[in-house]
Order: C-alpha cells, then structure tokens, then sequence
C-alpha cells in the first residue's frame, strides 16, 4: 500500500483474493491459522474447518456499489464450479455493515404498496416495466402470493430491459426531477437520490432498481445485516464490515464490472421487509457489541478513555482487532498459562490477530479517545 494515498478497501483475513499477512515475517495469514488450529477454536474448526470463518473489512463508498445480492452456500458451491474465473470460492456471503459516518444504503426490497404508488407517480418507471403494468400495479396493490409474483415480474422486466430503452427513460426521468426541482418544488428523497444516482451512472438500469428497494440512513454506530439472496448496494459513507469468508457477488446494476443479470432475478428471495438496524448492545463499560444471526462473525466497538485500561472479554474463536483511533497504547494479550504473555504497542490503522480464548487488555497511553474494532466468530452460538 501506497503510503497517504487514499484506499477504498481494507481487508482483514484468509481470502485469496485479499490475503492479511503476519508482522515482519510476511506469512500469509491464512498459513498461520493453518499450523496453529488451536487459534481459530475447537468448536470453530468443527464447525467450520481450520480456516478463519469470518472476512472483516473497511468501507469508504464515494460512488455508490453496484446493485447486487450474495448467493447462499447451495448457489455458491453451484456458480464456483460452473464458473470458477468470476466465483472465486464456494461460500455463501452473510455481512453486516456498520457505520462510522452518516451512511447511506439501499437494501431489501419496499413494501408492496409503496412499490405500487413509485410506478404510479413514475411515469417512465412504468413504462420500463412494460407489458401489464397496470394489472402488476394491481396485483401489488392486493398484497399476499400476487404481490410477491407481481413484484418479481416488474422487477426482472426492468433488470432485463433494454440498454437503449433503460438510458431514454431515465433521461427522462432526469429531465421531469430536475424541471420540478428547478421550479421550487422539493423533491422526496428517493427522487433525490435518484438524481445522485444518475448523476454517477447516466442510463445505468440500477436508476430504477433504486425505486424497488428501500432507502436507508444510517448514523455512526448504527449498524444493519444481510442474509443471502437479498438485493442491496451501498451508496455512500464509510463502514466496518464483516461477512463470511468469501467475495461472491452477483451484480446487475451501478457497476462497470461483469452483470449476471439473470443470476440475480432468479436467486432473490423477493421478501419485503425493511432491515433491522442494530445500535449495539454495552456488554460491559466501554464494549458495545452487535450480534446479527449468523454463526461466522459478531462484531464489537471498544472505547477506552485515557489513562484507562480494558480487558476485552474471551472469544472461543479468533479474532480479529482494527485500531481506528488512538496512539502510545498498548495490547497485553494471554492464554492463561498455555503460552506466555506479551505486550505490543497499538496505534491508529494497527490490525492485530487474538487466538481463541486470548485475555486481551489494552490501556490508553495517549491523550484522546482509543477506539477498536473486534471481529470474531458469534459469541452466542460457540460459547460454552
């Protein structure tokens, strides 16, 4: 890495398309864990072999991410062996984002209603969509199995619209928004975002696919989920993130990379329900964590003010520590008798590797706020 140079990713793991490496040595990561199976944890490796189940990374989004979904282990295995050169491994791809700005994200999709009255009031919208517009409008408009099929046909017939017809209609789109907005007339944020979208990606069909799924505003410290199947695309501001250990990622939209259109159509779930967002539970004074429902990673916020010290309490499974903030600390990690201590100096973007079961306590030597990020293997299902 380039040093002062502004990066959009940092990865944090195993993955072979992003591999950590350890200290001066240079050994890969994903070797260390290999040799040493006692690190990742007796119930992680039955459970998930002797590699580190979780990816964790850091997200600065200046132009939103394509629109996109993660297959589930079944489709994983599937797209991996069918097509290894763009599905670089075999697993499915849980994730949770949480904040550390104002963040913005589109993901899942609205409401049936909701979706109803965008392709009323969006003239070119419905138009994308074609053939029984107003029958798809109505079926939306009834809720239940229709609903569901209705939004699944709308849907597919806007992903797989044609490039000529997608950049006329939101040219379109564009020309009304900004004539309303130019008249005096405020725009909802979907139409503004809209604008923000178009504006990154002119005549991209992830425009429209913006009108399908819900808009979310995150603040720091909030945090959302999810699962497999599930549209989403992160649209701006920066995060930690944790998934399971894999970059499998089907796109269709807001992206000049590969689309696998039809991939995407026929895997997504087509459930309606607006994320949950997680704001953290405080474990103890100074450690709030966020649990989603996924067995690979659980993620924590530490804070330690100056002049304190703070045990971070034992995982059954490695772990994985992001210093964000903070400088003359340190790290004082144990495995009660099995191997000796040590102490190490952390500062501001230090990552550290925690073996299953360590005592990890770090004092803050500096004048401000130390700020660490932990990522493990999920407490409630491993624990005990």
């Amino acid at each position: 890495m380039e040093a002062g140079a502004p990066y959009a990713e940092l990865w944090m793991g195993t993955h072979p398309s992003g591999p950590s490496q350890v200290g001066a040595s240079g050994e890969p990561l994903r070797e260390h864990v290999r040799r040493r199976p006692t690190a990742l944890g007796a119930r992680v490796v039955e459970r998930f072999g002797d590699d580190l189940p979780f990816l964790f990374k850091v997200l600065s989004v200046r132009t939103a991410l394509s629109i996109q979904a993660h297959p589930d282990k079944a489709r994983a295995e599937r797209l991996h062996a069918e097509r290894p050169h763009v599905y670089k491994d075999a697993n499915h791809k849980p994730e949770m984002a949480l904040a550390l700005t104002d963040f913005e994200a589109l993901s899942g999709f609205v409401e049936s209603g909701a979706l109803a009255r965008a392709l009323e009031d969006t003239p070119e919208l419905k138009a994308c969509v074609g053939g029984d517009a107003e029958g798809i409008v109505a079926q939306l408009r009834g809720g239940g199995g229709g609903a569901a099929e209705a939004l699944r046909e709308a849907f597919g017939n806007v992903m797989r619209a044609e490039k000529g017809l997608v950049e006329r209609l939101t040219g379109e789109l564009v020309a009304r928004l900004g004539s309303q907005q130019a008249s005096g007339r405020p725009l909802d944020a979907k139409d503004a975002l809209v604008l923000r979208l178009y504006e990154q990606y002119p005549g991209d069909v992830g425009v429209f696919a913006a009108f399908f799924l819900n808009y979310i505003q995150l603040k720091p410290g909030e945090a959302i989920y999810l699962d497999a199947n599930e549209p989403h695309a992160y649209v701006a501001g920066d995060i930690v993130e944790a998934m399971a250990t894999s970059d499998n990622v089907v796109r269709a939209g807001l992206t000049p990379k590969l689309r696998d259109t039809d991939v995407l159509c026929e895997m997504l779930t087509y459930n309606t329900l607006k994320p949950e967002i997680l704001r953290g539970e405080e474990v103890r004074p100074g450690i709030k964590r966020y649990l989603p429902p996924f067995a690979e990673f659980q993620v924590e916020a530490i804070e330690v003010a100056p002049g304190a010290s703070l045990e971070i309490p034992e995982c059954p499974g490695a772990s994985i520590l992001l210093v964000q903030r903070g400088g003359d600390s340190t790290a004082h990690s144990s495995l009660g008798g099995s191997a000796p201590p040590s102490e190490t100096p952390i500062s501001e973007g230090g990552v550290f590797f925690a073996a299953a079961n360590a005592l990890v306590t770090v004092s803050n030597g500096g004048g401000g706020p130390l700020k660490i990020f932990r990522c493990c293997p999920n407490d409630s299902v491993f624990q005990g």
